[in-house]
Protein backbone atom coordinates (compact mmCIF):
# COMPACT_ATOMS: atom_id res chain seq x y z
CA UNK A 1 0.00 0.00 0.00
CA UNK A 2 1.32 3.13 -1.11
CA UNK A 3 0.72 7.15 0.49
CA UNK A 4 0.59 10.09 -1.74
CA UNK A 5 0.81 12.90 -0.89
CA UNK A 6 0.34 16.64 -2.28
CA UNK A 7 -1.06 19.99 -2.15
CA UNK A 8 -4.53 19.49 -3.65
CA UNK A 9 -6.15 16.16 -4.40
CA UNK A 10 -9.28 16.14 -7.27
CA UNK A 11 -11.50 13.78 -7.94
CA UNK A 12 -12.93 13.72 -11.51
CA UNK A 13 -11.81 14.40 -14.55
CA UNK A 14 -14.97 16.46 -15.95
CA UNK A 15 -14.94 19.96 -17.01
CA UNK A 16 -15.14 20.55 -12.95
CA UNK A 17 -12.43 18.78 -12.37
CA UNK A 18 -9.77 19.36 -15.32
CA UNK A 19 -10.35 22.86 -15.16
CA UNK A 20 -9.76 22.67 -11.30
CA UNK A 21 -6.64 20.80 -11.99
CA UNK A 22 -5.84 23.54 -13.84
CA UNK A 23 -5.93 26.33 -11.87
CA UNK A 24 -4.73 24.84 -8.71
CA UNK A 25 -1.27 24.07 -10.11
CA UNK A 26 -0.76 27.68 -10.51
CA UNK A 27 -0.22 27.37 -6.49
CA UNK A 28 0.70 23.97 -5.34
CA UNK A 29 1.00 20.38 -6.56
CA UNK A 30 -2.04 18.59 -7.58
CA UNK A 31 -3.23 14.64 -8.02
CA UNK A 32 -6.51 14.13 -10.16
CA UNK A 33 -7.85 10.50 -9.68
CA UNK A 34 -9.94 9.33 -12.61
CA UNK A 35 -11.99 6.04 -12.55
CA UNK A 36 -11.39 4.79 -15.78
CA UNK A 37 -8.98 6.91 -19.01
CA UNK A 38 -9.43 10.58 -17.63
CA UNK A 39 -11.76 11.85 -21.31
CA UNK A 40 -14.12 9.25 -19.66
CA UNK A 41 -16.55 12.02 -17.58
CA UNK A 42 -20.25 13.46 -18.57
CA UNK A 43 -18.72 16.17 -20.16
CA UNK A 44 -17.19 14.25 -23.24
CA UNK A 45 -20.80 12.72 -24.18
CA UNK A 46 -22.37 17.06 -23.24
CA UNK A 47 -24.05 17.62 -27.03
CA UNK A 48 -25.61 20.66 -26.09
CA UNK A 49 -23.53 23.54 -25.66
CA UNK A 50 -23.03 25.98 -22.89
CA UNK A 51 -24.95 29.01 -21.67
CA UNK A 52 -23.61 32.55 -22.02
CA UNK A 53 -24.81 35.74 -23.08
CA UNK A 54 -22.73 37.56 -26.04
CA UNK A 55 -25.47 38.65 -28.80
CA UNK A 56 -26.86 42.05 -28.88
CA UNK A 57 -30.78 42.16 -27.94
CA UNK A 58 -30.00 39.16 -24.81
CA UNK A 59 -28.60 40.54 -21.64
CA UNK A 60 -27.71 38.70 -18.03
CA UNK A 61 -31.25 39.42 -16.30
CA UNK A 62 -32.66 37.56 -19.11
CA UNK A 63 -30.49 34.54 -18.46
CA UNK A 64 -30.86 35.22 -14.76
CA UNK A 65 -34.72 34.94 -15.49
CA UNK A 66 -34.42 32.40 -17.68
CA UNK A 67 -32.08 30.20 -14.67
CA UNK A 68 -34.54 31.27 -12.02
CA UNK A 69 -37.49 30.22 -13.92
CA UNK A 70 -36.85 26.83 -14.94
CA UNK A 71 -35.78 26.26 -11.08
CA UNK A 72 -39.05 26.84 -9.81
CA UNK A 73 -38.44 28.75 -6.90
CA UNK A 74 -35.69 26.87 -5.21
CA UNK A 75 -32.54 28.90 -7.44
CA UNK A 76 -30.60 30.84 -4.97
CA UNK A 77 -30.47 34.48 -6.47
CA UNK A 78 -26.95 35.19 -5.46
CA UNK A 79 -25.48 31.89 -6.65
CA UNK A 80 -27.44 32.65 -10.24
CA UNK A 81 -26.10 36.13 -10.90
CA UNK A 82 -22.83 35.14 -9.91
CA UNK A 83 -22.90 31.74 -12.36
CA UNK A 84 -24.59 34.16 -14.93
CA UNK A 85 -22.15 37.00 -14.64
CA UNK A 86 -18.90 35.12 -14.94
CA UNK A 87 -20.27 33.26 -18.39
CA UNK A 88 -18.61 35.30 -20.21
CA UNK A 89 -15.07 35.22 -18.97
CA UNK A 90 -15.29 31.34 -18.47
CA UNK A 91 -15.75 31.68 -21.98
CA UNK A 92 -13.07 33.20 -23.17
CA UNK A 93 -11.32 31.37 -20.78
CA UNK A 94 -12.07 27.65 -22.56
CA UNK A 95 -11.25 29.45 -25.48
CA UNK A 96 -7.53 30.27 -24.80
CA UNK A 97 -6.97 26.67 -23.26
CA UNK A 98 -8.19 25.36 -27.04
CA UNK A 99 -11.59 24.81 -27.33
CA UNK A 100 -13.14 25.52 -30.46
CA UNK A 101 -16.70 27.03 -30.73
CA UNK A 102 -18.40 26.89 -33.61
CA UNK A 103 -19.11 30.90 -34.82
CA UNK A 104 -23.06 30.17 -34.95
CA UNK A 105 -24.70 30.65 -31.13
CA UNK A 106 -27.77 27.58 -30.67
CA UNK A 107 -30.76 28.42 -28.54
CA UNK A 108 -32.46 25.63 -26.24
CA UNK A 109 -35.80 24.64 -24.77
CA UNK A 110 -36.02 27.61 -21.31
CA UNK A 111 -33.69 30.00 -23.10
CA UNK A 112 -35.56 33.28 -24.40
CA UNK A 113 -32.78 33.73 -26.38
CA UNK A 114 -29.87 32.68 -28.43
CA UNK A 115 -26.71 31.94 -26.31
CA UNK A 116 -26.00 28.30 -26.00
CA UNK A 117 -21.75 28.22 -27.48
CA UNK A 118 -21.37 24.45 -28.80
CA UNK A 119 -19.14 22.41 -31.13
CA UNK A 120 -21.65 20.98 -33.42
CA UNK A 121 -23.53 18.48 -30.91
CA UNK A 122 -19.92 16.97 -29.84
CA UNK A 123 -19.54 20.69 -27.68
CA UNK A 124 -18.23 18.40 -24.35
CA UNK A 125 -15.99 16.25 -25.92
CA UNK A 126 -14.24 19.26 -27.70
CA UNK A 127 -14.14 20.80 -24.44
CA UNK A 128 -12.68 17.57 -22.59
CA UNK A 129 -9.90 17.28 -25.69
CA UNK A 130 -8.93 20.57 -24.95
CA UNK A 131 -8.63 20.89 -21.11
CA UNK A 132 -7.21 16.97 -20.95
CA UNK A 133 -4.16 18.46 -23.06
CA UNK A 134 -3.36 20.88 -21.03
CA UNK A 135 -3.69 18.90 -17.68
CA UNK A 136 -1.49 16.23 -19.34
CA UNK A 137 1.13 18.70 -20.03
CA UNK A 138 1.28 20.56 -16.48
CA UNK A 139 4.13 19.73 -14.85
CA UNK A 140 2.34 20.26 -11.55
CA UNK A 141 -0.73 18.12 -12.14
CA UNK A 142 -0.34 13.92 -11.39
CA UNK A 143 -3.06 12.17 -13.40
CA UNK A 144 -4.15 8.76 -11.71
CA UNK A 145 -6.27 6.55 -14.41
CA UNK A 146 -8.29 3.92 -13.68
CA UNK A 147 -8.14 4.75 -9.64
CA UNK A 148 -11.74 4.55 -7.84
CA UNK A 149 -11.99 6.75 -4.60
CA UNK A 150 -13.35 4.30 -2.22
CA UNK A 151 -13.94 6.63 1.34
CA UNK A 152 -13.20 9.95 2.51
CA UNK A 153 -10.41 10.49 5.34
CA UNK A 154 -11.45 13.02 8.41
CA UNK A 155 -9.93 13.67 11.06
CA UNK A 156 -10.81 15.61 13.93
CA UNK A 157 -13.42 17.08 11.97
CA UNK A 158 -11.44 17.96 9.04
CA UNK A 159 -11.02 16.04 5.44
CA UNK A 160 -7.34 15.03 4.59
CA UNK A 161 -7.98 13.13 0.85
CA UNK A 162 -9.22 9.46 0.46
CA UNK A 163 -8.71 6.33 0.16
CA UNK A 164 -8.67 5.09 -3.58
CA UNK A 165 -8.55 1.59 -5.12
CA UNK A 166 -6.03 0.92 -7.66
CA UNK A 167 -8.39 -0.78 -9.98
CA UNK A 168 -5.62 -2.76 -11.99
CA UNK A 169 -3.45 -3.93 -8.81
CA UNK A 170 -6.36 -4.37 -6.58
CA UNK A 171 -4.72 -2.41 -4.03
CA UNK A 172 -6.04 0.38 -1.45
CA UNK A 173 -3.90 3.52 -1.52
CA UNK A 174 -3.71 6.44 0.93
CA UNK A 175 -4.16 9.83 -0.91
CA UNK A 176 -3.40 12.73 1.71
CA UNK A 177 -3.61 16.08 0.33
CA UNK A 178 -4.34 19.60 2.04
CA UNK A 179 -7.83 20.33 0.39
CA UNK A 180 -9.88 18.09 -0.95
CA UNK A 181 -12.14 18.52 -4.41
CA UNK A 182 -14.91 16.55 -5.73
CA UNK A 183 -15.96 16.70 -9.04
CA UNK A 184 -16.99 13.28 -9.65
CA UNK A 185 -19.98 14.08 -11.39
CA UNK A 186 -24.00 12.50 -10.67
CA UNK A 187 -25.60 9.70 -10.48
CA UNK A 188 -27.82 8.76 -13.10
CA UNK A 189 -26.81 5.11 -13.13
CA UNK A 190 -28.85 4.52 -10.33
CA UNK A 191 -31.65 4.18 -12.97
CA UNK A 192 -32.23 1.44 -15.52
CA UNK A 193 -32.49 4.42 -18.66
CA UNK A 194 -29.87 6.96 -18.11
CA UNK A 195 -27.78 8.95 -20.98
CA UNK A 196 -24.77 8.89 -18.53
CA UNK A 197 -21.55 7.17 -18.95
CA UNK A 198 -21.10 3.78 -16.30
CA UNK A 199 -19.15 5.87 -14.44
CA UNK A 200 -22.00 7.99 -12.88
CA UNK A 201 -22.63 6.18 -9.39
CA UNK A 202 -22.89 9.04 -7.48
CA UNK A 203 -19.37 8.22 -5.53
CA UNK A 204 -18.66 11.36 -4.32
CA UNK A 205 -22.70 12.28 -2.77
CA UNK A 206 -21.98 8.44 -0.92
CA UNK A 207 -18.90 9.98 0.16
CA UNK A 208 -19.94 12.60 1.89
CA UNK A 209 -22.60 11.58 3.14
CA UNK A 210 -20.74 8.48 4.69
CA UNK A 211 -18.48 11.23 6.70
CA UNK A 212 -21.47 13.37 7.49
CA UNK A 213 -21.73 16.05 4.83
CA UNK A 214 -25.11 17.82 4.48
CA UNK A 215 -26.25 16.40 1.19
CA UNK A 216 -29.39 18.67 -0.26
CA UNK A 217 -32.36 18.46 -2.87
CA UNK A 218 -31.61 14.77 -3.92
CA UNK A 219 -35.10 14.02 -5.43
CA UNK A 220 -34.61 16.73 -8.27
CA UNK A 221 -33.06 14.10 -10.80
CA UNK A 222 -33.58 15.49 -14.05
CA UNK A 223 -34.64 12.84 -16.90
CA UNK A 224 -33.74 13.99 -20.46
CA UNK A 225 -36.89 14.22 -22.53
CA UNK A 226 -35.57 12.85 -25.89
CA UNK A 227 -32.94 9.47 -25.42
CA UNK A 228 -32.72 6.89 -28.66
CA UNK A 229 -34.87 4.54 -28.43
CA UNK A 230 -33.26 1.19 -29.68
CA UNK A 231 -31.85 -2.07 -28.36
CA UNK A 232 -28.53 -1.56 -29.23
CA UNK A 233 -28.21 1.89 -28.57
CA UNK A 234 -27.11 2.37 -24.50
CA UNK A 235 -27.29 5.77 -23.52
CA UNK A 236 -27.13 7.61 -26.70
CA UNK A 237 -28.79 11.13 -25.98
CA UNK A 238 -30.44 13.02 -28.57
CA UNK A 239 -29.79 17.17 -27.94
CA UNK A 240 -32.67 19.22 -26.46
CA UNK A 241 -30.70 21.30 -29.45
CA UNK A 242 -32.91 19.42 -31.85
CA UNK A 243 -35.81 20.74 -30.50
CA UNK A 244 -33.98 24.17 -30.26
CA UNK A 245 -33.63 24.28 -33.94
CA UNK A 246 -37.86 23.25 -34.79
CA UNK A 247 -37.94 19.74 -34.07
CA UNK A 248 -41.33 18.70 -32.88
CA UNK A 249 -42.31 16.03 -30.76
CA UNK A 250 -44.96 13.21 -32.35
CA UNK A 251 -47.21 9.64 -31.46
CA UNK A 252 -46.22 6.99 -33.56
CA UNK A 253 -49.83 8.29 -35.55
CA UNK A 254 -47.69 11.10 -36.51
CA UNK A 255 -49.59 13.87 -34.28
CA UNK A 256 -47.60 16.39 -32.59
CA UNK A 257 -48.70 16.69 -29.20
CA UNK A 258 -46.58 18.90 -26.47
CA UNK A 259 -48.84 22.10 -27.75
CA UNK A 260 -51.35 20.44 -25.61
CA UNK A 261 -49.17 20.36 -22.46
CA UNK A 262 -47.74 24.39 -22.94
CA UNK A 263 -47.47 27.17 -24.57
CA UNK A 264 -43.97 26.68 -25.65
CA UNK A 265 -44.34 23.39 -26.50
CA UNK A 266 -41.67 21.19 -27.00
CA UNK A 267 -39.29 24.46 -26.04
CA UNK A 268 -40.94 24.01 -22.54
CA UNK A 269 -38.62 23.14 -19.45
CA UNK A 270 -37.52 19.36 -19.40
CA UNK A 271 -39.42 18.83 -16.48
CA UNK A 272 -42.88 19.26 -18.67
CA UNK A 273 -41.30 17.96 -21.73
CA UNK A 274 -40.19 15.11 -20.08
CA UNK A 275 -43.73 14.41 -17.64
CA UNK A 276 -45.64 14.39 -21.23
CA UNK A 277 -44.05 11.95 -23.15
CA UNK A 278 -44.25 9.72 -20.10
CA UNK A 279 -48.25 10.71 -20.06
CA UNK A 280 -48.65 9.92 -23.70
CA UNK A 281 -46.65 6.45 -23.45
CA UNK A 282 -48.66 5.69 -20.22
CA UNK A 283 -51.78 6.77 -22.54
CA UNK A 284 -50.75 4.31 -24.96
CA UNK A 285 -49.24 1.66 -24.14
CA UNK A 286 -46.34 2.67 -26.62
CA UNK A 287 -42.64 2.55 -25.80
CA UNK A 288 -41.74 5.54 -27.38
CA UNK A 289 -42.42 8.47 -29.01
CA UNK A 290 -40.67 10.17 -32.20
CA UNK A 291 -38.55 13.01 -32.53
CA UNK A 292 -39.01 14.69 -36.28
CA UNK A 293 -36.36 17.14 -38.07
CA UNK A 294 -36.89 15.65 -41.14
CA UNK A 295 -38.22 18.85 -42.59
CA UNK A 296 -35.07 20.79 -42.47
CA UNK A 297 -32.75 20.74 -45.40
CA UNK A 298 -30.23 17.76 -45.03
CA UNK A 299 -27.25 20.04 -45.37
CA UNK A 300 -28.15 22.11 -42.60
CA UNK A 301 -28.72 18.55 -40.60
CA UNK A 302 -25.80 16.85 -41.17
CA UNK A 303 -23.51 20.49 -40.48
CA UNK A 304 -25.37 21.31 -37.17
CA UNK A 305 -25.86 17.88 -35.94
CA UNK A 306 -22.69 15.52 -37.33
CA UNK A 307 -22.65 13.05 -34.24
CA UNK A 308 -25.94 12.95 -33.93
CA UNK A 309 -26.77 11.97 -37.99
CA UNK A 310 -24.11 9.73 -38.15
CA UNK A 311 -24.77 7.86 -34.50
CA UNK A 312 -28.69 7.28 -35.55
CA UNK A 313 -27.46 6.70 -39.22
CA UNK A 314 -25.63 3.37 -37.41
CA UNK A 315 -28.17 1.88 -36.12
CA UNK A 316 -30.31 2.77 -39.43
CA UNK A 317 -31.92 5.67 -38.83
CA UNK A 318 -31.88 8.63 -41.35
CA UNK A 319 -32.91 11.70 -39.20
CA UNK A 320 -33.13 13.43 -42.73
CA UNK A 321 -35.79 11.33 -43.97
CA UNK A 322 -37.06 9.71 -40.98
CA UNK A 323 -38.47 10.27 -37.52
CA UNK A 324 -35.98 9.54 -34.26
CA UNK A 325 -38.24 7.30 -31.77
CA UNK A 326 -37.45 8.45 -28.20
CA UNK A 327 -37.72 8.03 -24.80
CA UNK A 328 -37.01 9.73 -21.56
CA UNK A 329 -33.82 8.75 -19.18
CA UNK A 330 -32.24 10.32 -16.97
CA UNK A 331 -29.78 13.14 -17.05
CA UNK A 332 -28.88 15.05 -14.14
CA UNK A 333 -28.64 15.06 -10.52
CA UNK A 334 -30.50 18.42 -9.74
CA UNK A 335 -28.92 18.23 -5.97
CA UNK A 336 -25.44 16.82 -3.93
CA UNK A 337 -23.59 17.78 -1.83
CA UNK A 338 -24.06 21.00 -0.09
CA UNK A 339 -21.79 23.68 -0.71
CA UNK A 340 -21.89 27.53 -0.65
CA UNK A 341 -20.63 29.98 -3.15
CA UNK A 342 -17.31 28.99 -2.74
CA UNK A 343 -17.71 25.61 -3.49
CA UNK A 344 -16.92 24.99 0.47
CA UNK A 345 -19.36 21.79 1.61
CA UNK A 346 -19.78 21.66 5.35
CA UNK A 347 -16.70 19.73 6.42
CA UNK A 348 -13.55 22.01 6.11
CA UNK A 349 -11.26 20.54 4.07
CA UNK A 350 -13.47 19.13 1.48
CA UNK A 351 -14.93 20.96 -1.60
CA UNK A 352 -17.59 19.78 -3.90
CA UNK A 353 -17.75 21.37 -7.60
CA UNK A 354 -20.18 20.54 -10.52
CA UNK A 355 -22.51 18.05 -11.11
CA UNK A 356 -21.86 16.23 -7.56
CA UNK A 357 -22.72 19.29 -5.77
CA UNK A 358 -25.63 21.55 -4.43
CA UNK A 359 -24.96 25.25 -5.09
CA UNK A 360 -28.48 26.48 -5.67
CA UNK A 361 -28.08 27.30 -9.41
CA UNK A 362 -30.02 24.90 -10.68
CA UNK A 363 -33.56 24.68 -8.12
CA UNK A 364 -35.76 21.92 -8.63
CA UNK A 365 -35.17 22.09 -12.22
CA UNK A 366 -31.62 22.23 -14.49
CA UNK A 367 -32.03 24.97 -17.18
CA UNK A 368 -30.24 23.60 -20.42
CA UNK A 369 -26.80 24.32 -20.99
CA UNK A 370 -26.10 25.75 -17.64
CA UNK A 371 -24.25 22.28 -16.30
CA UNK A 372 -21.05 23.29 -18.11
CA UNK A 373 -20.88 26.48 -17.18
CA UNK A 374 -21.24 25.70 -13.33
CA UNK A 375 -18.40 23.15 -13.79
CA UNK A 376 -16.54 25.76 -14.79
CA UNK A 377 -17.20 28.97 -12.60
CA UNK A 378 -17.21 26.87 -9.45
CA UNK A 379 -13.92 25.84 -10.06
CA UNK A 380 -13.15 29.18 -10.04
CA UNK A 381 -14.89 30.45 -6.81
CA UNK A 382 -13.44 27.15 -5.28
CA UNK A 383 -9.41 28.05 -6.31
CA UNK A 384 -10.30 31.76 -5.53
CA UNK A 385 -11.11 30.44 -2.24
CA UNK A 386 -7.67 28.16 -1.70
CA UNK A 387 -6.03 30.66 -3.14
CA UNK A 388 -7.06 33.47 -0.40
CA UNK A 389 -7.79 31.11 2.45
CA UNK A 390 -4.59 28.00 2.22
CA UNK A 391 -1.73 29.21 -0.12
CA UNK A 392 1.50 28.23 0.76
CA UNK A 393 0.45 24.84 2.45
CA UNK A 394 2.93 21.99 2.25
CA UNK A 395 2.56 17.71 2.73
CA UNK A 396 4.56 18.53 5.67
CA UNK A 397 1.14 19.49 7.32
CA UNK A 398 -0.43 16.06 7.65
CA UNK A 399 -1.51 14.37 10.53
CA UNK A 400 -0.82 10.37 11.18
CA UNK A 401 -3.14 7.96 8.80
CA UNK A 402 -3.81 4.56 8.93
CA UNK A 403 -2.99 2.64 6.31
CA UNK A 404 -6.07 0.69 4.89
CA UNK A 405 -6.05 -2.63 6.23
CA UNK A 406 -8.52 -5.41 4.79
CA UNK A 407 -8.95 -6.99 7.82
CA UNK A 408 -10.29 -10.68 7.39
CA UNK A 409 -11.67 -10.18 3.91
CA UNK A 410 -11.17 -12.65 1.58
CA UNK A 411 -11.27 -12.51 -2.45
CA UNK A 412 -15.15 -12.44 -3.76
CA UNK A 413 -16.86 -15.55 -4.16
CA UNK A 414 -20.05 -14.74 -6.19
CA UNK A 415 -19.92 -12.06 -8.48
CA UNK A 416 -23.67 -12.75 -9.29
CA UNK A 417 -24.54 -10.96 -5.52
CA UNK A 418 -22.84 -7.91 -7.53
CA UNK A 419 -24.48 -8.11 -10.52
CA UNK A 420 -27.87 -8.60 -9.48
CA UNK A 421 -28.34 -6.13 -6.48
CA UNK A 422 -26.87 -3.73 -9.59
CA UNK A 423 -29.77 -4.65 -11.38
CA UNK A 424 -32.37 -4.79 -8.91
CA UNK A 425 -31.46 -1.06 -7.10
CA UNK A 426 -31.69 0.40 -10.58
CA UNK A 427 -35.27 -1.42 -11.78
CA UNK A 428 -36.59 -0.20 -8.11
CA UNK A 429 -35.66 3.23 -8.94
CA UNK A 430 -36.55 3.23 -12.23
CA UNK A 431 -40.26 1.81 -11.22
CA UNK A 432 -40.72 3.33 -7.78
CA UNK A 433 -39.16 6.45 -7.50
CA UNK A 434 -39.02 7.61 -11.60
CA UNK A 435 -40.47 10.83 -13.62
CA UNK A 436 -43.73 10.09 -11.63
CA UNK A 437 -44.08 9.07 -7.95
CA UNK A 438 -46.45 8.46 -4.80
CA UNK A 439 -46.60 7.58 -1.80
CA UNK A 440 -46.69 4.12 -1.41
CA UNK A 441 -44.09 3.74 -4.15
CA UNK A 442 -41.48 5.42 -2.11
CA UNK A 443 -42.44 3.62 0.95
CA UNK A 444 -42.20 0.53 -0.72
CA UNK A 445 -39.04 1.41 -2.59
CA UNK A 446 -37.39 2.74 1.23
CA UNK A 447 -37.77 -0.88 2.54
CA UNK A 448 -36.73 -2.55 0.03
CA UNK A 449 -33.55 -0.50 0.19
CA UNK A 450 -32.77 -0.56 3.06
CA UNK A 451 -32.89 -4.19 3.25
CA UNK A 452 -30.58 -4.40 -0.48
CA UNK A 453 -27.75 -2.11 1.32
CA UNK A 454 -27.84 -4.42 4.64
CA UNK A 455 -27.07 -7.24 1.82
CA UNK A 456 -24.53 -4.94 0.29
CA UNK A 457 -22.68 -3.77 3.01
CA UNK A 458 -22.23 -7.19 4.69
CA UNK A 459 -20.80 -7.92 1.12
CA UNK A 460 -18.37 -5.49 1.31
CA UNK A 461 -16.84 -6.25 5.09
CA UNK A 462 -16.86 -10.00 4.02
CA UNK A 463 -14.75 -10.08 0.80
CA UNK A 464 -11.81 -7.73 -0.62
CA UNK A 465 -13.35 -4.73 -2.52
CA UNK A 466 -13.21 -3.95 -6.56
CA UNK A 467 -14.32 -1.33 -8.60
CA UNK A 468 -17.53 -2.94 -8.66
CA UNK A 469 -18.17 -3.74 -5.26
CA UNK A 470 -17.81 0.21 -4.67
CA UNK A 471 -19.92 1.29 -6.70
CA UNK A 472 -22.66 -1.20 -5.59
CA UNK A 473 -22.17 0.02 -2.28
CA UNK A 474 -22.37 3.62 -3.29
CA UNK A 475 -25.82 3.22 -5.56
CA UNK A 476 -27.26 1.76 -2.65
CA UNK A 477 -26.32 4.61 -0.43
CA UNK A 478 -27.30 7.55 -3.38
CA UNK A 479 -30.92 5.12 -3.96
CA UNK A 480 -31.55 5.34 -0.19
CA UNK A 481 -30.54 9.03 0.20
CA UNK A 482 -33.18 10.00 -3.44
CA UNK A 483 -36.14 8.19 -1.90
CA UNK A 484 -35.38 9.88 1.50
CA UNK A 485 -35.24 13.22 -0.16
CA UNK A 486 -38.80 12.55 -1.89
CA UNK A 487 -40.32 11.31 1.09
CA UNK A 488 -39.85 14.51 2.71
CA UNK A 489 -41.14 16.63 0.45
CA UNK A 490 -44.75 17.52 0.79
CA UNK A 491 -45.90 18.81 -2.66
CA UNK A 492 -44.87 18.55 -6.86
CA UNK A 493 -42.33 21.02 -7.73
CA UNK A 494 -39.80 20.93 -10.97
CA UNK A 495 -38.56 17.38 -11.92
CA UNK A 496 -39.90 15.95 -8.46
CA UNK A 497 -43.44 14.84 -9.22
CA UNK A 498 -46.03 13.60 -6.64
CA UNK A 499 -49.53 12.29 -7.43
CA UNK A 500 -50.47 12.68 -3.47
CA UNK A 501 -48.72 15.86 -3.57
CA UNK A 502 -49.87 17.44 -6.85
CA UNK A 503 -49.84 21.35 -6.04
CA UNK A 504 -46.51 23.71 -5.74
CA UNK A 505 -46.28 24.93 -1.74
CA UNK A 506 -46.12 28.39 -1.20
CA UNK A 507 -42.76 28.52 0.19
CA UNK A 508 -40.13 26.69 -1.40
CA UNK A 509 -37.83 25.27 0.85
CA UNK A 510 -34.50 22.76 0.37
CA UNK A 511 -34.24 19.17 1.05
CA UNK A 512 -31.52 18.60 3.81
CA UNK A 513 -30.10 14.99 4.46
Amino acid sequence: MTTFKSDFLIIGSGIAGLSAALRLSEFGKVNLIAKREINVSSTQEAQGGIASVSLSGDDFQKHISDTIIAGAGLCKKDVVETVVKQAPERIRELMKWGVRFDPDIGLEGGHSERRIFHAGDATGSEIETALVKNVKSNPNISVFEHYTAVNLIKIDGKCWGAYVLDNKEGKVNTFLAGATVLATGGACKVYVYTSNPDIATGDGVAMAYRIGCKIANMEFMQFHPTCLFHREAKTFLISEALRGEGAVLKDKNGVRFMTKYHPSAELAPRDIVARAIDAEMKKTGDQCVFLDISFKSTNFIKKRFPMIYKTCLSFGIDITKSRIPVVPAAHYMCGGVLTDIRGRTTVPGLYAIGEVSCTGLHGANRLASNSLLEGLVFSYQMAEDIKMARKGLTSKKFPKVLPWKKGRATPPDEAIVITHNWYEIRRLMWNYVGIVRSNKRLARALVRIENLKKEINQYYWDFIITQDLVELRNLATVAEVIIKSAIMRKESRGFHYNIDYPKKLKTAKDTVL
